[in-house]
């Protein structure tokens, strides 16, 4: 079982996709987010298995949740700094976790 303390450990926020584009470079197909975190955070890149439900600019605009505070994770080209949270469809495919309103970017999950 897990203590409150690990919970407590991850940094989860939530941030406004700014900017998106496919990334054929990453050995599973993937698309390249920035995503802004606000003033304090600002924005941070993720590279994320979404591609057979999202498409890149249908994510610009859209509020994400993310792990902000694990190491950063090289990805071909790119360094992800960021893990976009998401669950598993009926079929195993990613499905983002978002708000259901619009929040302040950067707000911190409790």
């Amino acid at each position: 079982m897990a203590e409150i303390t690990d919970f407590d450990a991850l940094d989860i926020r939530v941030g406004t996709v700014t900017d998106a584009r496919p990334f054929p470079e990453a050995r599973k197909p993937a698309v390249r987010l920035w995503i802004d975190f606000g003033a304090e955070l600002g924005i941070r890149q993720s590279s994320a298995q979404i591609t057979v439900h999202y498409k890149p600019d249908q994510l610009i605009g859209r509020q994400v949740c993310a792990v902000v505070n694990l190491p950063p994770r090289q990805i071909g080209p790119m360094v992800s700094e960021v893990l976009t949270l998401g669950l598993p469809d009926e079929d195993g495919e990613v499905v983002l976790i978002k708000p259901d309103f619009k929040l302040p970017d950067g707000g911190r999950l409790f």
